[in-house]
């Protein structure tokens, strides 16, 4: 018996799933990172990159923007809780 060229632990290319909310949450943070002059793409763009920053400087900037689009996120779903309520359609809605 032979033994197989792929190791047994070996997971296929599968592109992991992505949230739901992952591209809102990116253009929260680029909006947050733009309003300070930089942008999360590296080369090429009119505005600087945090590649090219000290990490330390890159990751101070990271956290507000995670922060800043954390809260945006939690603003989105208070708001459509909200609209849901209004309309009826929310799941804990009794008729």
């Amino acid at each position: 018996m032979s033994e197989s060229p792929v190791p047994h632990d070996a997971k296929p290319s599968i592109p992991p799933m992505e949230e739901p909310e992952a591209p809102l949450e990116r253009m929260y943070m680029e909006a947050y990172l733009q309003g300070r002059g930089y942008t999360l793409h590296c080369g090429g763009q009119p505005l600087r990159s945090i590649c090219d920053l000290p990490e330390d400087e890159a990751k101070r900037l990271m956290t507000g923007a995670s922060a800043y689009a954390s809260t945006k996120l939690a603003e989105v779903e208070t708001r459509a809780h909200f609209v849901e309520e209004i309309h009826g359609t929310s799941p804990t809605h009794k008729s």
